[in-house]
């Protein structure tokens, strides 16, 4: 994925601004792997071989996504996944009760 393409994404929810978190480059700059975050619903878009995820909820699939985020975990900053939304530490008690 272009690092100009990016700033033409928008969520697709919402239309909120969506956050980068690169995990892996190109040499050229271009990006392989990452997620992006919305600012308003806090839906989680996964990055893979430079192509965004960004289907509606319906038709994504967590046991796929999944093995994603337990490579990126590091890169959550101790938030979790839950309904494809990241979920911040302070709600996580509340979502494993």
């Amino acid at each position: 994925m272009r690092p100009e393409t990016i700033k033409k994404l928008c969520c697709p929810f919402d239309k909120g601004d969506l956050t980068l978190t690169e995990i892996t480059k190109e040499i050229s700059g271009n990006i392989l792997e990452g997620f992006f975050v919305c600012t308003i619903c806090k839906r989680l878009y996964p990055i893979v071989k430079g192509i965004p995820i960004m289907s509606p909820d319906e038709f994504r699939e967590f046991k796929l996504e999944q093995p994603l985020l337990e490579r990126w975990e590091k890169h959550l900053n101790g938030h979790s996944f839950a309904n494809f939304r990241l979920v911040g530490p302070e709600n996580r008690a509340k979502e494993l009760s």
